[in-house]
């Protein structure tokens, strides 16, 4: 679904609306994808709400309703199709909405639904036999109602045959803004980020929830927060995770334990996510040579940028720059990591 540099037609999502669908899903869909964001560099989006009835006003929880805008049949023209939650995970979706999801995956539409919007991806049958993941407190139930749909105990957010669910309510915005990123690189994802004023980056591997935290988790917090402010600053150095434990003034392994808690991810699995999306973004924003990219990003070698794109990017720097270079001639301006 990435989209080529130059493309100048707006990114049309469909947001299917019918009753019962939650209120702050619809939201962060809203907020993602149908905000004009283009005099800050972020892409142009068209943002349809697509139901059965195209004019008949859905309502929805707390005196709220929503006006679609569009019928069924513009899902054949969306490059991309997104299912808010709902209210009551076990609402049947009407009969039409789920034969259009159907031939939107056939045709190889991507697909994403937030929450329990995997319920309505199941009821379609388009989860059979596929991973999904839904909120924590519903992985028990969508089993049950659901049984040839491989649930996934524990993630933000995952894709399989190009169908992504999302567990509860902020992984809802981690997966959009996940999808902005796939479609149109780092830095867009990141200028929508900021606009929002939440987290750039996530990765889907996180923990959905972390413990209720003890008074030493407390006052370890501002520690991890320092270590983790250090690293960003420092990632073309070789830092490792005993380095980062130091910082800390905690032993290695005590820093793993603790940081795991604080953040759902080990730290060198979040090492290597800042690593990456600090090379996504100085492949977009600049025209420096790869290997200059992979020291100021810390890899050391273009060859071990090169293998962990690969294995967690589906793709290679080269590639990824020739999809989403969005500044050429900039000669090693960005402020990453020099």
């Amino acid at each position: 679904m990435a989209a080529q540099a130059g493309d100048q037609a707006p990114y049309r999502v469909a947001l299917v609306a019918f009753p019962g669908i939650r209120a702050f899903d619809v939201s962060v869909i809203t907020e993602v994808w149908g905000t004009d964001r283009t005099d800050r560099g972020a892409p142009a989006f068209d943002l349809r709400r697509v139901a059965a009835d195209g004019t008949a006003t859905v309502p929805m929880r707390g005196g709220l309703a929503l006006q679609p805008d569009r019928p069924l049949d513009w899902l054949d023209h969306a490059d991309l199709v997104v299912v808010p939650g709902l209210d009551d995970h076990l609402t049947p979706a009407p009969a039409p909405v789920l034969d259009a999801l159907r031939r939107a995956h056939t045709r190889g539409t991507t697909v994403a639904a937030l929450c329990g919007g995997a319920f309505t991806l199941a009821q379609a049958g388009l989860l059979d036999g596929r991973r999904a993941i839904t909120h924590w407190r519903l992985t028990d139930l969508l089993r049950t109602h659901h049984p040839r749909v491989t649930v996934v105990p524990d993630a933000l957010f995952i894709e399989d045959d190009n169908l992504w669910t999302a567990a509860g309510t902020a992984a809802g915005i981690d997966l959009c803004l996940h999808l902005v990123r796939l479609a149109h690189g780092a830095e867009a994802a990141a200028t929508i980020a900021r606009s929002m004023v939440t987290a750039p980056f996530r990765t889907g591997t996180q923990a959905q929830f972390i413990e209720h935290p003890t008074q030493r988790t407390d006052r370890d917090a501002d520690a991890l927060a320092t270590v983790r402010e250090h690293a960003l600053r420092h990632l073309h150095e070789p830092l490792t995770v005993a380095d980062l434990a130091a910082g800390a003034g905690m032993s290695p392994r005590s820093f793993a334990r603790h940081f795991t808690a604080a953040t759902g991810t080990t730290p060198l699995r979040w090492l290597l996510d800042q690593r990456i999306a600090a090379a996504q973004k100085l492949l977009e924003r600049t025209d420096l040579p790869m290997p200059e990219i992979a020291r100021r990003a810390g890899f050391g070698s273009e060859v071990t940028m090169r293998q962990h794109f690969a294995s967690r990017l589906a793709t290679s720097p080269r590639a990824y720059r020739a999809a989403f270079t969005t500044v050429s001639g900039t000669g090693g301006n960005s402020p990453i990591a020099r």
